[in-house]
């Protein structure tokens, strides 16, 4: 991912002026991530390295949502409205 967007993504997701770590910026940088891995995976199928790296970022994120879940449901619930995720 380049630059200029996980610059949008952060502008887009941030919950003020220079947030840059909020857990609702880090799902949508981890979003973003999944699905380019898997676009990736679509490409070059036998990639067992990018599947393996797949499966980390997809964890990272389902932490981070749980935790966002746990904490602060309204914003959950938000959140996974925003990022078209279902759960």
């Amino acid at each position: 991912m380049d630059k200029e967007k996980k610059g949008q993504i952060i502008n887009q997701f941030r919950l003020k002026e220079n947030d840059s770590g909020s857990v609702e910026v880090q799902v949508a940088v981890l979003t973003e991530r999944i699905n380019q891995l898997t676009e990736h995976l679509k490409l070059y199928p036998q990639d067992r390295h990018s599947r393996h790296a797949l499966h980390g970022v997809i964890g990272r994120r389902r932490r981070f949502l749980r935790y966002l879940n746990r904490t602060a449901p309204e914003r959950h619930h938000s959140l996974i409205a925003r990022l078209g995720l279902r759960e």
